[in-house]
């Protein structure tokens, strides 16, 4: 765990860098907190893509706490800060826990646009449930992309899960169909159906989903038990937009943010909690099998500052 930590503290370096070193250097030495002061520390909140519905709520705390005479000394806001960034951060905590004893197959319709990681994120999530000697079935439901089920197969082989794909350009439904009923029959733990992140439209993809989402349920009563939502962190303020589409078209109940180690954008979980309100169940900091980790917001807040 304490790996984990100094790993999480180098991949949100950039973060801290745009975030918590700004605020410490806007906070030293000052007394007086005045108007000029509250402006630069919004737009440093702002700037670190909390998005400006966070910003402007965590501002609004931060001059009432004023009003009541909290802040006796500038160095106080940022342990406020800190502590409402926890807060925020606490709602969008809740770990996946599957009762395998209960539901069986336990399936994950995996969404999100092309190029967040949706191919790396199963691949690990899997390995994880494999490396607990659970068996694996992955679906490739994007079967408009020759690369991306060669890409899917791959990481299949890799946590020695069973596979699932048919030719290229063939109903995405018809793999989300055949993953299901081989499931059943192959008495696996848990199935992970891969979707596509591009069509001609939007309208096109977020129907395809649906349709998706209906044959799961239709051969699986209950399933998807998870849609899970792969983001990428260094798209900022354009990751909440995605989630807003996916969320109104199938209903996301999970987030994966991705990428967290590669942008000084790491702000954005705390937009995306709080404006959002789903949860964040995964995030990744780096390329490696064990890079992929529960959401836990002690931890995020601890390595962020």
């Amino acid at each position: 765990m304490f790996g984990f930590i100094e790993k999480l503290k180098k991949g949100l370096s950039k973060t801290h860098q745009g975030l918590v070193e700004k605020i410490d250097r806007l906070l030293l030495g000052k007394k007086t907190i005045d108007q000029d002061l509250l402006d630069e520390l919004e737009a440093i909140l702002f700037e670190a893509d909390l998005g400006v519905t966070t910003t402007t709520k965590l501002m609004e705390v931060v001059r009432k706490e004023l009003k009541k005479g909290e802040f006796d000394d500038a160095v106080k806001i940022k342990e406020f800060i800190r502590q409402e960034i926890l807060r925020i951060l606490k709602k969008g905590e809740d770990p996946l826990i599957i009762d395998f004893s209960d539901k069986k197959p336990f399936v994950f319709m995996v969404v999100g646009v092309n190029g967040v990681g949706k191919t790396t994120t199963i691949g690990k999530i899997a390995y994880q449930y494999s490396s607990l000697g659970k068996k694996v079935l992955i679906g490739a439901a994007d079967t408009f992309r020759a690369a991306a089920v060669e890409q899917l197969e791959i990481w299949a082989k890799r946590v020695g899960a069973d596979f699932i794909k048919q030719s290229k350009g063939s109903d995405p439904s018809a793999v989300a169909f055949d993953s299901i009923q081989a499931a059943k029959a192959r008495g696996i733990d848990l199935v992970f159906i891969d979707t596509a992140g591009r069509l001609h439209t939007k309208v096109n993809l977020m129907e395809e989903l649906k349709k998706i989402k209906r044959i799961i349920g239709r051969e699986c009563p209950g399933a998807p038990h998870e849609t899970l939502l792969i983001l990428d962190a260094t798209t900022g303020q354009n990751a909440i937009s995605q989630a807003k589409l996916f969320h109104e078209a199938i209903g996301i109940t999970g987030i994966a943010l991705t990428k967290l180690d590669g942008t000084a954008k790491g702000g954005i979980i705390i937009g995306i909690t709080e404006e959002l309100k789903i949860p964040i169940r995964y995030i990744g900091i780096g390329e490696g099998l064990d890079d992929l980790k529960e959401f836990n917001a002690n931890e995020f807040v601890q390595a962020l500052f």
